[in-house]
């Protein structure tokens, strides 16, 4: 086992251990898809209730799963849960006003 060692041809003082760049320096690795999703999802959530539009309430549910896939563990996650609840309580809400089947927007 020692002579494995002392016959590495990997120089010790060259190993670096890797590090993610960080999105302070380079803005342009921070991905804003969540954000966006996340905006989205919480207008046609609103659309949904307000105007009793189905299919709204089901793309605000659609935005607020996209969101929540493409967002990292480390940010905040009660804006994510509250737009998904928003969403969930919009398609709740247009179905017991009008427990009719969608109909197409056409």
């Amino acid at each position: 086992m020692s002579t494995n060692s002392m016959t590495d041809p990997r120089r010790q003082n060259k190993i670096l251990r890797y590090k993610p760049p960080s999105t302070e320096t380079n803005p342009t690795l921070e991905d804003p898809t969540p954000d966006y999703m996340n905006l989205l999802g919480m207008i046609f959530s609103m659309c949904g209730l307000m105007l009793k539009l189905k299919w709204c309430a089901w793309i605000a549910v659609y935005c607020s799963f996209i969101s929540f896939a493409n967002s990292r563990s480390s940010e905040d996650t009660k804006q994510m849960m509250s737009s998904f609840m928003l969403s969930i309580s919009a398609v709740v809400m247009s179905y017991l006003q009008n427990p009719q089947p969608m109909s197409p927007p056409w």
